[in-house]
């Protein structure tokens, strides 16, 4: 399988799994040059397949060791030409093997190939950039010493709002100018240890111009709620593409919490309030208070309702064949317990291995009951009832 198809297989994935991504800066991306993205880290095996599936250049991801023993990932992992990182926090804690790691990196970018490596060395579910390991500092300065051509360190954020509820999820990729690396590979011969902690200052600074830092997922989606007030209060257009308005909200909100402590608590409680209220109703803050023309009801019905009586036997139907793996996937996860940050990596895993297992029960079952020619009418109804 090449780069295009495993590209195509992942897109498709994540394209059901959630319902928008978006990619931006893409014209800091270089064409042929040896590189190193590093992006942030919140959601498991999801956050390198959106990379995989939204940059244009095929990546070689580094991937923690125990992966290659998973018996779904491992597949994936050799398909995308991935490379194993022993970490001490691992069992049996061995780095030794991190030395072959190192040199098969440095003959990657030395045939200029892109590597994607996530320099917090850990998932965590919530928002905000941990401390970051010198690894991608050191994979550069040591591939450029070893002579490869001049590398480039890209740094992307990954901003994802509801990253682990099916068809809820949207992500956003955000693609910054490449960190300043040059004068670190001249001083890594002389200081290799101030070289690499300087080149990796600079990328967490880079990454933190890239994402939204907030102290919890509970404090982003309350900015996220006023962020659609302000564009609703305001008339903005909405930026799907951009997230300017929450990184400026987020440094504001770190501030106040120091300068006025007890006004930001009583506001945000405000806010939750305001939150649980729209629930309550079924509403939300562009549809509070508008008023409609009657041609604006009638032109909507016809869009929107009009199609869904059309397609409702349809839907019917797709909801009856998706049942079995819908509820056995539901099933696992809620027996498997996965931490936040790997929620949305399991389901899509499950989905993956459940779905067509289901199919091919619900094809035997109806072959046997009623005949191949039932079994022909239900393959053929899976793929439409999929898009209602």
């Amino acid at each position: 399988m090449g780069p295009r198809l495993i590209r195509a297989f992942v897109r498709a994935l994540l394209g059901v799994f959630y319902r928008r991504i978006d990619v931006v800066g893409l014209e800091h991306m270089p064409a042929a040059t040896p590189l190193i993205v590093a992006a942030n880290h919140q959601n498991g095996l999801v956050d390198p397949m959106l990379l995989l599936a939204a940059l244009p250049r095929p990546l070689r991801p580094l991937a923690k060791a125990g992966l290659f023993r998973h018996p779904i990932i491992t597949p994936f992992l050799h398909l995308v030409r991935a490379l194993p990182v022993h970490r001490r926090q691992d069992a049996g804690g061995d780095t030794s093997g991190n030395a072959l790691t190192f040199r098969a990196v440095g003959e990657a970018l030395g045939r200029r190939e892109a590597i994607l490596i996530f320099p917090e060395g850990v998932s965590q579910p919530e928002p905000t950039l941990m401390t970051l390991r010198t690894g991608a500092a050191r994979l550069l300065v040591e591939a450029e010493a070893a002579g490869a051509p001049p590398v480039t360190l890209l740094p992307v954020g990954l901003v994802v709002h509801e990253p682990s509820r099916f068809r809820a999820g949207r992500a956003l990729v955000l693609i910054g100018p490449p960190v300043a690396a040059a004068d670190c590979v001249a001083l890594y011969p002389r200081d290799p240890v101030a070289a690499v902690r300087a080149l990796t200052d600079r990328l967490a600074a880079a990454l933190r111009h890239q994402i939204v830092e907030a102290e919890d997922r509970e404090t982003l989606r309350l900015m996220r709620l006023m962020e659609r007030v302000w564009r609703q209060e305001s008339g903005a257009t909405p930026e799907p593409r951009s997230a300017a308005w929450l990184q400026r909200a987020a440094r504001a909100y770190r501030w106040l919490r120091l300068a006025a402590p007890a006004e930001v608590e009583r506001f945000r409680r405000e806010v939750e309030e305001y939150g649980r209220d729209l629930d309550r109703l079924g509403v939300t803050p562009e549809t509070l208070g508008r008023g409609y023309a009657p041609v604006v009801v009638l032109r909507y019905a016809a869009r929107e309702i009009l199609p869904l009586i059309v397609g409702l036997p349809l839907a019917l139907v797709g909801m009856l064949l998706h049942a079995l793996p819908y509820q056995l996937v539901r099933l696992g996860i809620r027996l498997a317990g996965p931490e936040p940050d790997v929620e949305a990596t399991y389901k899509i895993a499950g989905g993956v291995v459940i779905y067509p297992l289901g199919w091919a029960l619900e094809a035997w079952l109806a072959a046997r009951l009623a005949g191949p020619s039932a079994a022909v009418v239900l393959a053929l109804a899976l793929l439409p009832s999929g898009f209602f």
